[in-house]
């Protein structure tokens, strides 16, 4: 991979978490817009050097470095979530980094389409499921 394509895949999954983190930012939720683009850009960035360092030694496995990701951002999320008295608050944020990550590895492994799909359907559930969740968390 050569720098040009590294670069592509390194501004598309910005790009993706910008999408992301400019819905969350409009709706006045716990993380917007920078903190969505770094985890997408950081986990992309991850995924880019373990394809840059395979590249160079053939017997390193790829995916070490994308399931440590995984592991890195479940306690980034746990910091977004807390309690206050019975309520726990943060849970759909931390979700959203989490996928946030997820695309960013995706874009990263150069699946572009996957990844935009991925970022779509991450926009779907925290806009247009919204309603329903106030609805059944409302009724009596």
């Amino acid at each position: 991979m050569d720098t040009s394509e590294f670069l592509i895949r390194l501004v598309i999954a910005s790009f993706a978490g910008l999408i992301i983190g400019f819905e969350r930012q409009w709706h006045h939720k716990e993380t917007g817009l920078k903190t969505n683009m770094l985890v997408a850009t950081g986990a992309a960035a991850f995924v880019l050097l373990s394809i840059k360092v395979a590249a160079t030694a053939p017997n390193i496995d790829v995916t070490r470095i994308t399931a440590q990701v995984v592991m890195g951002v479940g306690f980034l999320g746990a910091g977004v979530i807390f309690r206050e008295g019975p309520n726990v608050h943060g849970l759909n944020s931390a979700a959203t980094i989490w996928c946030s990550a997820a695309i960013g590895c995706i874009a990263a492994s150069g699946y572009f389409i996957e990844a935009l799909i991925c970022t779509f359907l991450v926009i779907i559930v925290n806009t247009a499921i919204e309603p329903v969740d106030k609805w059944l968390r409302n009724r009596k």
